[in-house]
């Protein structure tokens, strides 16, 4: 008896769908998810997709990726979360927005940073349709039910939980709206000590919240010296390099407080969830003495325009130096490939000075063995 044509194409195709699954499953098991959240320091190319003026998708920026082409990153080549993945040996994480990030490539992980959010929701207004935290959250969600679809609820969750989480967000609080005019709203409103405190306690509401969604491990990093990039150089007159001392008070004031308050998240979790990242006691090493690390200037950007080459944005008429491996900055605001490799290198190794309560590399060391 002949067997029927549709029965054996059903047969087929189940056949099929049954063999993707074991092929994703295994590797889901055996690599390291990673997730991305935050700003234009992290954000891999989301705001390509997006109706915003908060982009780098035009030259020079990416002239040193290996396509040589803008990448959506805000760098001339690999960014921050790029040289994790690196570092950890992880797949490279897509942006979430992008059409590529599919099947398989879901199973890496993904990042949902966005350029020009902050913690709070009325940060870069001026940029209009960017992914602020909420969507970002939302969005994280879709993926789950996304990637359960492929391995089911359970091993979905293995995933997030066992997933290295990295949260970068605070700069854009001070810059783009604290200190973006002189009569901004929130200048108004808060002193620079209350607006801190504000800040941390909503930036507590968004780590609960990250939690909530599954993060076992997040890696956040506490702001820069604000005042020292080069776009504040420019902006407040500085003569010397000397940093802008409005901007660089409040990092002083905003990362002590978000330190203290992850500590006590931990304590009340139980738990090592949250791993701090001192960045501005990184960056400040790097800024005071770029001589040590190999470059020649931290005070004047790659890429830029008129004082320190600070003002305005990056683009294919403005300087650009031939040598990006001799700067800290590339632009305005964001360190170059090579400065952001110095900083992963003591985000993995580097002490309590700058990682608490542990470096990334002894969590590899502990995760592996539980």
């Amino acid at each position: 008896m002949s067997i029927p044509r549709i029965f054996l194409i059903t047969t087929l195709t189940v056949a099929l769908a049954m063999a993707m699954v074991a092929i994703i499953v295994p590797q889901a098991e055996a690599a390291r998810a990673f997730f991305v959240f935050g700003d234009s320091l992290v954000d891999s190319g989301n705001n390509n997709y997006l109706a915003t003026t908060a982009r780098a998708d035009s030259p020079p920026y990416g002239i040193d990726y290996p396509t040589h082409r803008p990448t959506g990153r805000f760098s001339n080549g690999f960014n921050f979360p790029d040289i994790i993945s690196q570092s950890m040996g992880l797949e490279p994480t897509l942006p979430y927005l992008s059409p590529e990030l599919n099947g398989q490539r879901l199973l890496n992980g993904a990042n949902f940073a966005s350029a020009g959010i902050g913690i709070l929701n009325d940060t870069g207004i001026q940029f209009a349709s960017i992914l602020r935290m909420f969507r970002q959250f939302q969005l994280f969600q879709q993926y789950q039910q996304r990637v359960s679809a492929i391995i089911g609820t359970d091993r979905t969750q293995q995933l997030v939980n066992g997933a290295l989480v990295l949260i970068t967000l605070g700069g854009n609080d001070f810059v783009n709206n604290y200190f973006l005019t002189p009569f901004a709203p929130r200048r108004r409103q808060f002193s620079l000590p209350d607006y801190s405190r504000f800040l941390v306690s909503e930036y507590r509401k968004i780590l609960m919240r990250l939690y909530e969604l599954g993060g076992r491990r997040i890696l956040v990093t506490g702001t820069g010296p604000l005042g020292c990039v080069p776009a504040q150089l420019a902006m407040s007159g500085s003569t010397n390099g000397e940093c802008a001392p409005e901007p660089q008070r409040a990092a002083q004031i905003f990362n002590p407080e978000l330190f203290q308050m992850l500590q006590n998240l931990n304590r009340e979790l139980g738990s090592d969830v949250f791993i701090t990242a001192n960045a501005f006691a990184m960056n400040s090493n790097l800024i005071n003495n770029p001589q040590r690390f190999g470059f020649v200037t931290s005070k004047v950007a790659c890429c830029g325009q008129g004082r320190y080459n600070g003002l305005g944005l990056c683009t294919v008429v403005s300087n650009l130096c031939p040598n990006r491996n001799i700067y800290v900055f590339w632009d305005a605001f964001h360190p170059t490939e090579r400065a952001n490799r110095v900083l992963v290198q003591q985000l993995m190794t580097g002490t309590t000075e700058y990682m608490n309560p542990m470096n990334l590399s002894t969590i590899m060391a502990l995760d592996a063995k539980s």
